[in-house]
């Protein structure tokens, strides 16, 4: 794969000048102009392009044979590989650097930015821009690297709250609006039955979205160089916050995913989740003791008089380095994100939550939920999603920034540690991988 070296030293700067323009919600800029092609005869034009993609969403498979029956000039492939963790995403950059990838991948927010690093990622902003205002802000800039745009984004993870009503209700505590209210809300259930826990332990990309809302961005550009900031005062303010619950035994044991965890929802000794549209799925899923007992609420606020929401999740359809046709893999990656029919599918199959405005008044959006006590929780995500804050960049190596983030936070959940040191350590790791790898790094 290529050297992080090469595209840390050579294209920063432009990074920089760009993040700056898509943080506000500015254009990423007039598509590049290009040799026109010479023409082609009657025989080549008959000649649909053909690619491949390679996904592992539930329902993908659906959306391409959709795309291939909607029109003649592209015929897609779909393939299904491993998760991008546990596979697909080395598949990818290996494939990458042997020059036989598929011309498109399903590639996460968290992910594209360490795609775009390694030089692995095909830049469509030539065919991509003038479809840019259809997609939810935030979802577009997270799929924009330097002024350019590498895929189509296709879902999100707008944050809300869920809460066990019945057990709010049952000891008449107040919904909370803002963190002081939550917290306040935390006291009254410990005292009420010191059993029930307000919540469970945060990590990685959970955690990171209590950052996002708070305007604790862990990364940023600087001149021509990264800026990392996992340990600044505003990221401590939120460390601060959930130290604060933890010191007063009102953060449960169990961590998220844990069996404990599926346990706790469901018997009501922990009593919220602050978390991802996509976790509704989660929950019904796998705390099946919890039904009718939940509901959605709006995500708990720092400052009630300007609500800002942060993001868990999320993927675009990547078009990878070496596809030798871009246009027809924009016009795949673009149709999977926009045609309502083929999309509907994806959210009854997948849970998946659109990127894309127009979509978010889908029918199976507007369903009432018999889990959430008969309410259309995706009415509380769709005004969510649209606070999420802009302003947030994922850095060029989230697996060890994550990783050595987790080491810490799990030893301050279990009260072996502070949060906040779990930030400065993972700063410092960050760093020194970052420079390792000759990336400019801003003091």
């Amino acid at each position: 794969m290529k050297s992080f070296k090469r595209w840390g030293l050579a294209a920063a700067g432009t990074l920089a000048a760009t993040l700056a323009l898509t943080a506000c919600g500015g254009s990423s800029g007039a598509p590049a102009a290009s040799t026109p092609a010479p023409a082609a005869s009657s025989s080549e034009a008959a000649k649909p392009a053909e690619l491949t993609f390679w996904g592992w969403a539930p329902g993908y498979a659906d959306s391409v044979k959709a795309f291939n029956a909607s029109q003649s000039d592209v015929v897609v492939k779909y393939e299904e590989i491993q998760p991008g963790s546990r596979g697909g995403y080395e598949k990818m950059l290996n494939a990458v650097q042997a020059g036989n990838a598929a011309c498109l991948g399903q590639v996460g927010y968290e992910t594209l930015t360490s795609f775009a690093a390694q030089g692995a990622l095909e830049d469509v902003t030539q065919y991509a821009t003038a479809n840019q205002g259809e997609y939810v802000e935030f979802a577009w800039n997270s799929v924009t690297v330097g002024g350019k745009v590498f895929g189509a984004p296709v879902d999100t993870g707008p944050m809300a709250m869920y809460y066990n009503k019945a057990l709010f209700e049952k000891h008449k505590i107040a919904v909370p609006t803002t963190w002081d209210e939550y917290k306040v809300a935390a006291e009254k259930l410990k005292a009420a039955d010191p059993k029930v826990k307000i919540s469970s332990p945060y990590a990685n990309y959970d955690y990171a979205g209590m950052s996002w809302q708070a305007g604790a961005p862990w990364f940023g550009i600087e001149g021509d160089s990264w800026k990392v900031s996992i340990d600044s005062a505003e990221n401590n303010k939120v460390a601060e916050y959930w130290q604060s619950l933890v010191d007063a035994g009102t953060i449960a044991k169990a961590p998220m995913y844990d069996p404990a965890w599926f346990k706790g929802l469901g018997d009501g000794s922990i009593a919220t989740l602050v978390g991802a549209v996509w976790q509704a799925g989660v929950i019904k899923g796998d705390a099946a003791d919890g039904a009718g007992k939940w509901a959605v609420a709006p995500m708990p606020q720092w400052d009630a008089a300007s609500p800002k929401v942060g993001n868990v999740g999320g993927s675009a359809t990547a078009v990878l380095k070496g596809c030798e046709t871009p246009e027809a893999a924009w016009k795949f990656a673009n149709f999977l994100s926009t045609d309502a029919d083929s999309y509907g599918n994806l959210i009854e199959k997948a849970a998946l939550y659109p990127a894309v405005k127009a979509l978010l008044d889908l029918p199976q959006l507007t369903k009432a939920d018999e889990y959430f006590a008969g309410q259309k929780i995706f009415d509380v995500f769709k005004e969510e999603a649209l606070k999420v804050n802009t302003d947030w960049t994922w850095g060029p190596n989230m697996p060890l920034t994550t990783t050595k983030l987790d080491d810490g936070l799990n030893k301050a959940w279990a009260g072996n540690g502070k949060l906040a040191e779990a930030l400065v350590e993972a700063n410092t790791a960050t760093v020194e991988n970052m420079k390792s790898q000759g990336i400019n790094v801003a003091d």
